[in-house]
């Protein structure tokens, strides 16, 4: 049975062979020749290079049909061949024939419809069927990989001028820490005349590089976590031994594969930028005069303070102190005497207390002491009476003798107030006790002086009724260009109560932010700001901008964005023409939600600015980490600025930090010429204060943009 079916099996084999045709060879040659991109061809070796045979692919090619190419048509190849190119074209084409070899050769040709195609033509010399020498090949269109090419040549040739004359320093490292590229710059920065003497000397940037070695640990760890890093700041040493601050950019190359290749990024001195944050980060925490922490230092440490008492379950005691005849001191030696009192005063101060403790001035010949860690309150006692010792010694001005005493004032924690704002309050209510009792004594805090309470509540009641009965308004205060034109206005609040008379905003806003009442507040300010602004027709060829300025707790309250959005529609007024002001307290909690809250103000289309920039404690941070367009120098560092060399100082920096950043700057308070004129030498923005225009209720404003046609 095998061998039968073995037999059945060959039989079927030489049937199916007997059955198959021949290969067509002419014709599959034809098929493919007439359908590749691009043209074969046979031609002559003579002047015109005259075409014997051409391809169907010529007409796509040329632009001319094969009947208008070859022997005895309209056009020859050679004078298709552009004519910058023939002679390179020939004689590469003459140089391989007289060795025997094929030629690859990549030229120009002109189309019949006038455009310009570069060609590669690769062929060889041959006999024909009668022995005759010919040239058979086949010439497709590269002019696609040829634009690439030189694309690719000037993108490089563009990098390696950026990387050679770029201003920062550009770098290529392995991941141990070795340089595997770095430009100019670069090595000018570290102080090495050539790139490559950085390379070959700085082979160790772990522990040569940065001056804490940890640096570059971190920086690897970021990498791998994130792929780049963004604004990675270091200390390094330069090759002299001498120390900058660098801040750097930079990701992971990697390949096709998804391999490490190298780190690589860009290096900027940020020094001097350094030397501005640390020394506007100390002006701005501490007292100019003493040296002493100021008033926002002080939030902060007895911040600290009031987590560390609750912890361990110490007493923390708050001391407001206020110098007695001070003032008599200060009218009959001068502001030179005073300060120097208020300098001893400060030394003493600072003897008197551990380094755990706290002394802080807030203002004029006001100290606060935060004392710490007490579990008795006759230690507090017992300290509080060597104070009034060591201030009321004879201290020597203007070589006489004088003694002064101090009324101080004691709150303590948790008794007195869970929080800051309440044990200052509750430590200044018992400063004024102490001075009702004779001055140079000290007074804790009871419930029985706190008469202030009492109007807190009144003004509470009548604010209440007061925005129901729309008996808030807005007036308008200008801001002006360095041309004194009109830009802007800032939106403030203003009260007139038919009990109290006319409430300053100073003694109203924190009641309606303790209360919750800013919202309703807000609200109506905004409203009537808005539906103002809306009237306003364009001047300069430019929209008058409404600044308005957002309290931390509705900033951070629920729906702000919409409600905002909704009032701007009410009004009819662009997002584009208002301007919401925010302190950066509003940063000092839930700096995510607030990062968003931002945010989705940038895509409402509105401005945002920082108010009070200067006096809070940590400005710095904020400008760099938040969407933030605008920065408002506090009049507190604009007041002085014409006579006062460290207050200029601090305004010249602050407004060179702001246009570093990109910011508009603006400044508040500004009440003399000399002021206005200081500031806009040193670039200032935008002003606003009294020596341009005081805040006015909106027909006033209107009524000044009528006779003045925006020029003030």
């Amino acid at each position: 049975m095998c061998s039968v079916m073995h037999s059945s099996l060959a039989r079927l084999r030489r049937s199916s062979l007997d059955t198959s045709l021949p290969v067509d060879r002419a014709r599959v040659l034809d098929t493919l020749v007439n359908n590749l991109e691009g043209m074969a061809y046979r031609c002559l070796d003579d002047a015109d290079w005259t075409m014997l045979f051409v391809s169907h692919g010529c007409l796509e090619l040329t632009g001319y049909a094969s009947h208008e190419l070859i022997e005895g048509g309209c056009v020859s190849w050679e004078e298709l061949t552009y004519a910058e190119d023939r002679a390179g074209v020939r004689s590469e084409i003459a140089g391989a024939i007289a060795a025997g070899k094929r030629f690859s050769v990549q030229y120009r040709i002109l189309t019949g419809a006038g455009d310009v195609k570069w060609v590669i033509e690769r062929g060889i010399a041959v006999a024909d069927e009668t022995g005759r020498p010919v040239i058979e090949g086949f010439i497709e269109d590269v002019s696609v990989r040829h634009r690439t090419l030189k694309a690719l040549e000037h993108a490089e040739l563009r990098y390696r001028h950026i990387f050679e004359h770029a201003s920062e320093g550009i770098f290529q490292t392995t991941r141990d820490g070795r340089y595997l590229a770095a430009n100019p710059a670069l090595a000018k920065l570290y102080g090495y005349a050539t790139a490559q003497e950085l390379i070959d000397d700085l082979a160790d940037i772990e522990r040569r590089l940065y001056v804490e070695e940890s640096r570059r640990e971190k920086f690897r760890h970021l990498m791998e976590a994130h792929g780049e890093v963004v604004n990675f700041e270091s200390e390094v040493f330069c090759r002299d031994g001498s120390k900058i601050w660098i801040s750097e950019n930079a990701h992971i190359v990697r390949g096709a594969h998804g391999e490490f290749i190298c780190y690589e990024g860009t290096v900027q001195d940020i020094t001097e930028r350094k030397s501005y944050q640390e020394q506007l980060e100390r002006q701005a925490n501490h007292d100019l005069l003493t040296g002493l922490p100021n008033r926002n230092l002080l939030a902060d440490r007895l911040g600290q303070a009031i987590a560390r008492a609750e912890r361990l379950g110490y007493f923390l005691a708050l001391v407001f102190i206020d110098l007695d005849n001070f003032k008599f001191i200060n009218d009959s030696l001068g502001h030179t005497a005073g300060d120097e009192l208020l300098v001893e005063i400060s030394s003493r101060l600072r003897r008197c207390l551990r380094t755990s403790d706290t002394v802080a001035r807030q203002g004029g010949d006001e100290f606060v002491l935060v004392l710490n860690d007490h579990y008795r309150v006759n230690s507090i006692i017992s300290l509080l009476e060597r104070v009034l010792v060591e201030i009321g010694r004879p201290v020597s001005l203007s070589g006489r003798e004088f003694q002064v005493g101090a009324s101080l004032g004691v709150a303590l924690y948790p008794q007195d107030g869970g929080d800051a704002s309440s044990l200052l309050k509750h430590a200044d209510v018992a400063m004024y006790a102490a001075k009702d009792r004779g001055r140079n004594n000290f007074q804790f805090f009871t419930h029985e002086l706190n008469h202030l309470a009492d109007e807190r509540l009144n003004l509470e009641t009548a604010m209440r009724a007061g925005i129901d009965l729309d008996e808030f308004a807005v007036h308008f205060q200008p801001k002006v260009d360095h041309r004194r034109r009109i830009v802007g206005v800032e939106a403030l609040a203003r009260w007139n109560n038919p009990e109290f008379g006319s409430v300053a905003p100073d003694r109203f806003i924190p009641i309606a932010e303790e209360t919750g009442l800013i919202v309703p507040l807000t609200e109506v300010i905004l409203r009537k700001a808005f539906a103002a602004a809306a009237r306003w027709l364009p001047i300069h060829g430019h929209a008058i901008q409404v600044a308005v300025n957002l309290s931390p707790k509705l900033f951070l309250g629920e729906e702000i964005v919409n409600r905002v959005a909704a009032l701007l529609r009410e009004a009819g007024l662009a997002p584009e023409r208002v301007e919401l002001e925010v302190t950066e307290s509003v940063f000092l909690g839930d700096s995510e939600r607030a990062v968003r809250i931002l945010g989705e103000f940038k895509d409402l289309g509105v401005g945002l600015a920082m108010d009070d920039f200067g006096t809070g404690y940590s400005s710095l941070s904020y400008l760099r980490r938040f969407p933030l367009d605008i920065i408002k120098i506090d009049r507190s560092l604009v007041t002085g600025i014409e006579h006062e060399e460290e207050v200029a100082m601090i305004a010249r920096a602050v407004i060179s930090l702001g246009q570093s950043l990109r910011k508009t700057v603006v400044a508040e308070g500004v009440e003399n010429q000399a002021q206005f004129d200081f500031l806009r030498f040193q670039g200032c923005n935008e002003f606003q204060g009294y020596l341009i225009a005081r805040p006015m209720p909106a027909g006033d404003f209107e009524q000044l943009l009528a006779r003045s046609g925006g020029q003030l």
